[in-house]
């Protein structure tokens, strides 16, 4: 018998053994929260944390040459929003600080999608935006066009439009980019109409004079440096995931915000995380649900078997480490290689049944 639980055990290891040595169907990078400033170091809002403005540019360089170096170069980069920080505003350089970065990222010569987070809209109009490198909506299903029946009422007015889309990278596999801040008083024109609906929700939310306190708060993430999607987005979001639900598509979603409590500090969701949690867990093709935001970073798998990965932030990670990590998808799962305070995980995807969504 113990014999045969060797022979059992032995089987197991060399199983395990050739599968890590299947080659992943593509691989790709990610990094969160760069938050670039020339200026000395300081600390957090709440004074609790240090933020290595200048270095966020050396741990950024460092993250490129390791992925160009990698044997299988990544197909593509996911940098998850907040790339440069709101002290470039005072400083008056945020067009020099944005240029800088980007000619680092450019010199990987792989394609960066980008995410819009709140220092996005500290230092820039959206209108700018949607005209600068960091729209990289042209990116756009390159391969594997969907049909579906988006509503574009949205489009129609720069003023009320929201920043997504959605690409395939390989057969069977879709990635969609949400705005997070489609609801909100930092990233809209003040004479906007959903300004003033996001404006008038956080008020009835948050009654704290410095409304980006948290302070007595019933839901925490009622704070003006979150933001929200709206109705019309969830539609177009729910649109998009049926029709990779009816191709069999595996799909990782992206957005700025974290949208499930046990991957996050509350103060780091988005105001209606519930109502896009519950959209995302009614389709069985999506898998993963990547954000940034909350620099301590953080994971979970909720009830419906997505991943959720709130990636570690680049800019308070001191000099000597690093917070960048590249993932491998396979059939069955995908395993994320992380770097410095990114932990390593091996993500197997949920069995692709609709289940009852779980808050």
């Amino acid at each position: 018998m113990a014999t045969h639980k060797r022979a059992e055990t032995l089987m197991d290891s060399v199983c395990e053994d050739m599968e890590e040595k299947l080659e992943p169907y593509f691989s790709f990078g990610i990094i969160a929260d760069i938050q670039y400033a020339d200026i000395d170091n300081g600390y957090n809002f709440m004074k609790t944390r240090m933020r290595y403005y200048r270095n966020s540019l050396t741990l950024l360089k460092e993250a490129i040459h390791e992925w160009d170096m990698e044997s299988t170069k990544p197909k593509f980069i996911l940098q998850l929003g907040d790339i440069i920080d709101g002290f470039n505003v005072p400083q008056k350089t945020s067009d020099t600080s944005l240029a800088r970065i980007l000619a680092e990222m450019e010199k990987l010569k792989i394609p960066f999608h980008h995410i819009w987070g709140n220092h996005e809209f500290y230092n820039f109009k959206r209108k700018y935006l949607m005209e600068s490198k960091l729209n990289s909506k042209p990116l756009e299903d390159e391969i594997g066009q969907l049909t579906i029946n988006e509503d574009t009422s949205e489009t129609r007015s720069d003023q009320e439009s929201f920043y997504g889309y959605h690409f395939s990278p390989y057969p069977g596999f879709r990635f969609l980019l949400i705005d997070c801040y489609d609801l909100s008083v930092i990233g809209r024109d003040t004479m906007s109409i959903k300004y003033g609906m996001s404006l008038k929700l956080l008020k009835e939310k948050n009654p704290n004079e410095d409304m980006n306190s948290p302070r007595g708060l019933e839901e925490e993430q009622f704070v003006q440096f979150n933001g929200g999607v709206s109705g019309a987005q969830l539609n177009w979001i729910n649109s998009v995931l049926a029709s990779s639900d009816e191709q069999d598509e595996k799909v990782v979603v992206i957005g700025h915000l974290p949208i499930h409590l046990d991957s996050t500090d509350a103060i780091c969701l988005a105001w209606n995380y519930k109502e896009i949690l519950s959209a995302l867990q009614s389709h069985p093709c999506v898998i993963g649900y990547f954000a940034g935001h909350d620099h301590d970073g953080g994971y979970s798998v909720d009830a419906s078997g997505i991943h959720h990965i709130t990636l570690k932030g680049v800019i308070e990670t001191p000099p000597e480490n690093q917070a960048f990590g590249t993932m491998y998808m396979y059939e069955d799962k995908m395993v994320l290689k992380g770097r410095g305070l990114v932990l390593s995980r091996t993500l197997h995807y949920r069995n692709g049944r609709k289940e009852e969504p779980v808050h």
